[in-house]
């Protein structure tokens, strides 16, 4: 009887090899997935058990309503006074959007001369940040003396909050593109607007986002500031009429919309960024 060759060691180790292959893809793609599922979980597991402590801890240390309302009875107040609490809501919202969306467009304006021109950026940096020291609920009851009590001084007091991180964020980034870029636009007859649309403008997106999403959260803290400083209607006002009635739960219910319409805006702009910004994977 004739028996073939016998397979040597290697060829024996090269092929458990090959059949251990597919068992490791697998195992990775499970931890792959299990990592996704725990990081996905995370933050409303910690969420939650915050909120549980919260709840169950206020009756635990025997606190009433008028300390500290558990999260049922803001919920609750929110659920019973909705068209109180929408309404003002609305107007503290428009304020944010418009003070937001001036502050974008003249924050912009201004990092494109502080960039193109040195003579105004030396006329005007320096300005700016002595602007940016100063407390703005200081230039808050000047800027009702100016603009009276309606809706101008709340929309300004947004717009002065933020329109600093936008200015300084899409500079950053305008200064941020490597120059032999541009000299190699330039060399092939590419004109300036060109290069701003094409290369100067998208290489600065990222950083011109982060300062919008930085700029809306600071829009939302000074149209509030504005309203505690002299309004009739908004978030910010009802809070002050809730704490003068000593009514906390209503405080509480105003300021958990405050941070809702923050979020809610955070989460609009990241959208938007999203779909035109080119993301890199973060090296970790």
């Amino acid at each position: 009887m004739v028996f073939g060759p016998l397979p040597s060691q290697r060829s024996l180790y090269l092929s458990a090899q090959e059949a251990d292959v597919p068992v490791r893809k697998t195992s990775r793609l499970k931890k792959a997935q299990m990592q996704a599922i725990v990081h996905n979980l995370a933050a409303p597991v910690l969420s939650l058990t915050i909120l549980l402590i919260w709840q169950f801890g206020v009756g635990a240390f025997g606190l009433s309503e008028f300390v500290l309302p558990t999260p049922w009875q803001i919920i609750h107040r929110i659920a019973v006074d909705p068209q109180l609490l929408l309404a003002n809501a609305g107007v503290t919202l428009a304020e944010v959007l418009a003070g937001f969306s001036l502050a974008a467009v003249s924050g912009v304006a201004t990092a494109l001369a502080i960039f193109y021109s040195t003579l105004f950026e030396r006329a005007v940096y320096p300005i700016l940040v002595a602007l940016q020291t100063i407390p703005k609920i200081a230039l808050a009851p000047l800027l009702v003396l100016y603009l009276g009590y309606g809706f101008a001084p709340k929309c300004f007091l947004a717009l002065l909050l933020a329109y600093f991180p936008v200015v300084m964020s899409t500079v950053v980034g305008l200064q941020a593109l490597d120059k032999a870029m541009v000299n190699l636009a330039r060399s092939m007859g590419a004109a300036e607007w060109q290069i701003f649309l094409k290369i100067r403008l998208p290489a600065a997106l990222p950083n011109l986002f982060s300062g919008l999403k930085v700029a809306i959260s600071l829009a939302v803290i000074g149209a509030v500031i504005g309203e505690y400083v002299a309004a009739s209607a908004g978030l910010g006002y009802m809070q002050l009429q809730a704490s003068s009635q000593f009514d906390t739960t209503l405080s509480f219910a105003a300021m958990v919309l405050i941070a809702l319409i923050g979020v809610v805006l955070f989460l609009a702009i990241e959208a938007v960024e999203r779909k035109v910004v080119f993301k890199r994977e973060a090296a970790k």
